[in-house]
């Protein structure tokens, strides 16, 4: 019998003034990351929810969690939803949290949760039909095993890959690990990307490993190991109520997986996460296809749009590519 998968869907309300005045009443002691493009919703949601029941109709449940706002539209007495409260899970000293890494790193404290579960955030979707297999195989996550580089980036305002890196090398040997597991390091299946395998050989520590914003195959076990391992870099995010440029992330959850030799390799044409929808609004007509006309069976849009007249433009162009492809109500949705 194959073990149940559970989605994990993580979502905030940034318009909503109870949220927004406990936001800017903890802000102003926070020298984090509280910008409003970290919380903007382009009303995209219904459409994760109508992929995941057109194109993954296998899934057990589907965990819904809010800070305590829910989506008008949202059919809570669906039997497959579980509505889960930032307090219901996230110990009581880090809230309430604004930042989404510490929302992250406790997901695995959530009660009845799968072993194996699937995070997605609310800008990653689900566009053609996806098998378990695609998310794990003999009961192990699916991931790529791929080098790159961590360097901090301006629009990021984040070393947070460094710091998920500096944690991996302490644990594991990149020499070590690739001879352990050579095949799951060197696979046809990563594509263009399995040439920085080759390339980072002279490094003898891991300088980073690449990941696709997609939906994330992940491990209870994997966290509390971490957790009981890190227990002070996991505390010093969770305390901060506000994204750190110093902070680890899920991220780190996914590292450590590959580097346990804890996964099965998985194509890197099972998607496309690093989609920018930006203020080149020429640039993005060819998102507007992707969506509409989908390639890939998930993909992740990411909001790098700085002037509000143009976020208006886009999000309702996207909104419009996205009911061409998912027009049918859902099971989730109130008729």
């Amino acid at each position: 019998m194959e073990e149940k998968i559970d989605f994990v869907i993580t979502w905030v309300d940034g318009e909503d003034p109870e949220w927004q005045k406990e936001k800017i009443k903890y802000q102003v002691e926070s020298g984090g990351d509280s910008r409003d493009i970290r919380f903007r919703d382009m009303g995209t949601l219904k459409y994760l929810f109508r992929g995941i029941e057109k194109f993954a109709p296998w899934v057990n449940k589907v965990y819904f969690v809010t800070w305590g706002h829910l989506p008008e539209w949202l059919d809570i007495t669906n039997p497959q939803l579980e509505i889960v409260n930032h307090k219901d899970f996230i110990p009581e000293k880090y809230l309430p949290t604004f930042n989404s890494n510490t929302i992250d790193l406790n997901l695995h404290r959530i009660k009845n949760l799968s072993n194996n579960f699937v995070y997605f955030n609310d800008d990653t979707f689900i566009l053609k039909s996806v098998n378990p297999t695609d998310f794990y195989k003999k009961g192990l996550p699916c991931n790529e095993a791929t080098l790159s580089v961590a360097t901090p980036e301006k629009r990021h305002h984040s070393y947070t890959g460094i710091m998920n890196m500096e944690i991996i090398n302490e644990y594991f040997s990149r020499v070590d690990v690739m001879k352990k597991h050579p095949f799951q390091w060197f696979n046809l299946k990563y594509g263009k990307y399995l040439l920085a395998n080759f390339s980072l050989l002279p490094w003898k520590r891991f300088p980073g490993i690449r990941h696709d914003h997609l939906p994330s195959s992940l491990q209870k076990e994997t966290f509390k190991t971490l957790w009981e391992k890190e227990y002070d870099n996991f505390d010093r995010t969770c305390s901060n109520k506000f994204r750190s440029p110093f902070d680890v992330n899920q991220w780190l959850i996914q590292n450590w997986q590959v580097c346990s030799g804890n996964f099965m390799p998985r194509s890197n044409k099972v998607g496309e996460g690093n989609i920018d929808v930006t203020d080149d609004l020429d640039s993005n007509e060819k998102i507007y296809k992707t969506i509409s006309n989908p390639r890939y069976k998930m993909i992740c849009i990411n909001d790098m749009i700085f002037d509000e007249i143009n976020f208006k433009k886009v999000k309702a162009q996207v909104l419009r590519s996205f009911e061409l492809l998912l027009s049918d109500y859902s099971s989730f949705e109130k008729r």
